[in-house]
């Protein structure tokens, strides 16, 4: 019997050094990556961030959440091409709502594209519910692409 490729992934506290190999993954994912600059100041201003790693402790995703006023909200979820489909996010994405619930946050939100579908069907399977849209909020090739804004109840 082998493992489940989630089985076979560690999770613990973004460091400043995991940015390099972090900002490597947003690059190759997104046709307008974050910077270096952002995710050093993200974890400089004490947002929570995550990263996933193989059993050869190379990162393999990411995860960034703010906590604020009982109000959580995932800044960056992001798994390497490669490995995506095998439970990655989904692992990185119950670390970030314990999180927010160790911390007390009543709900969780976040933005995601609309032509993002693999997402989408992510946070629907954990219980995200649709609540608005934010025209314009992504640039994209053809100009700008909308948010639909997301969220999770997470009071019991």
């Amino acid at each position: 019997m082998s493992a489940k490729p989630e089985q076979m992934i560690h999770i613990r506290g973004m460091r400043s050094r995991d940015v390099p190999a972090v900002l490597a993954i947003e690059q190759v994912s997104y046709g307008f990556p974050w910077n270096e600059r952002i995710f050093r100041d993200c974890l400089r201003v004490g947002y929570r961030g995550w990263v996933a790693t193989d059993i050869e402790d190379e990162v393999i995703g990411y995860g960034l959440l703010s906590v604020a006023v009982g109000e959580a909200h995932v800044l960056n979820l992001c798994v390497a091409p490669d490995l995506r489909g095998q439970g990655v996010a989904a692992v990185l994405l119950e670390a970030m709502i314990t999180q927010a619930m160790a911390e007390r946050a009543e709900t969780m939100l976040l933005e995601v594209r609309p032509s993002n579908r693999a997402a989408r069907r992510l946070y629907k399977r954990r219980g995200f519910k649709r609540i608005a849209t934010r025209p314009g909020y992504y640039p994209s090739p053809e100009g700008r692409e909308d948010a639909l804004i997301l969220a999770l109840d997470l009071e019991l």
